[in-house]
């Protein structure tokens, strides 16, 4: 008998010992035991996938885990979730309370988001653990997110129905109405482009002025040098653009072509080359550095143009003024002369004002050379 009551106590102890340790097990797997913070989590709509043992996250950190998953009679739609925390976790009032997603399978897992410094804790109720609610729309993974952004769409589509046929059916009423008159509108646009300039236009031609020639030969060539400065001018002159004078006095450009430089360049080389052309001056050129002519012959365009009229007419007119080296003037005069112009293109008003130009820089070479 004293045997028996050995055993049956021995076995009563050690079976007391392993209902013992199972017990402390269960206590630090579902209790915040060993110094855990139990909090309260309440959900206000459902989340899928929390079970007990789910991470809870701190800034992204894992503090803790998921100890208990409670559903309210109350609102069915609401979920208690308990959380045990490091003490050391700065959860504060503010707070905040999120459901994410990790890893590639997509494990949901308690989130908080750390609040402000100055906020305080967050206090026991009733004796029951301090309470975070979460916001609306937490725990809603993007598949959700999704499904509901399209029931939304299709929402406003069924709404809308009759407007979109209507406005659909505009559209296509306009698109044929423009396939239909697809050449009409081509020829509008491009008057469009004609009347303000744009469009691809075709490059325009350059034009050169042409020298005086045919002067008479000499025996014997005058020893004097004499520099031209560039012809002083008005703006709507000192221009590449072939200018045409209208009937109202305002000025438009001949179209397809333009001078090779802008005129006051252009007539200032084309006068030095006249005189090369006499034989008659030593030398003749354009004011260069260092160099001091006793004789110098200024310029100004007056007009460089074709006239309107029942035949267009190329008008040249300059001034000239011989001066020496002293700045007396030995003389000066206008020249004027005309042409005229089989059209306005491009290559008829040219060929005239070069006939026109011809002229008046020949009488200018002899006038220059009987005064010296």
């Amino acid at each position: 008998m004293e045997n028996r009551a050995r055993y049956i106590l021995i076995g009563g102890f050690t079976l007391a010992f392993i209902i013992g340790v199972f017990g402390f097990v269960y206590w630090l797997k579902n209790t915040s035991g060993l110094g855990q913070v139990t909090y309260h989590v309440r959900l206000e709509q459902p989340v899928a996938g929390l079970t007990v043992g789910s991470s809870v996250l701190f800034n992204g950190i894992r503090v803790g885990a998921i100890t208990e998953l409670r559903l309210d009679r109350q609102d069915p739609k609401r979920l208690t979730v308990s959380i045990s925390v490091n003490p050391a976790t700065p959860i504060r009032s503010d707070t905040q309370v999120d459901v994410t997603y990790q890893g590639l399978t997509g494990a949901p897992a308690i989130s908080l988001k750390g609040g402000t410094a100055s906020a305080g804790p967050l206090p026991a109720q009733n004796g029951q653990p301090p309470l975070l609610v979460a916001g609306a729309g937490v725990g809603q993974n993007f598949t959700e997110s999704a499904r509901a952004t399209l029931h939304n769409i299709d929402d406003l589509i069924t709404d809308n129905a009759k407007p979109l046929h209507t406005a659909i059916t505009g559209i296509s009423t306009f698109a044929d109405m423009l396939g239909r008159n697809s050449k009409r509108i081509e020829g509008m646009i491009s008057g469009l482009e004609k009347l303000t300039g744009g469009g691809a236009e075709k490059p325009a031609a350059v034009f050169d002025l042409a020298a005086a020639t045919d002067f008479p030969m000499i025996n014997k060539t005058i020893n004097a040098q004499m520099v031209v400065p560039d012809p002083v001018t008005i703006l709507v002159f000192d221009t590449q653009k072939i200018l045409i004078r209208t009937y109202a006095g305002t000025y438009s450009t001949v179209d397809g072509g333009r001078w090779a430089d802008n005129l006051p360049k252009l007539m200032q080389a084309r006068i030095v080359q006249s005189f090369e052309n006499a034989h008659q001056l030593s030398t003749v050129s354009r004011p260069i550095d260092l160099l001091e002519a006793p004789y110098r012959l200024e310029l100004g365009i007056r007009n460089f143009e074709i006239s309107p009229g029942p035949t267009p007419t190329a008008v040249v007119e300059f001034s000239a003024r011989l001066l020496d080296d002293k700045g007396k003037v030995l003389g000066a005069r206008i020249f004027n002369d005309s042409s005229q112009a089989k059209s306005t293109q491009a290559a008829d008003a040219v060929a005239a004002l070069n006939a026109a130009f011809a002229k008046a820089a020949h009488e200018l070479v002899v006038w220059t050379v009987g005064l010296l």
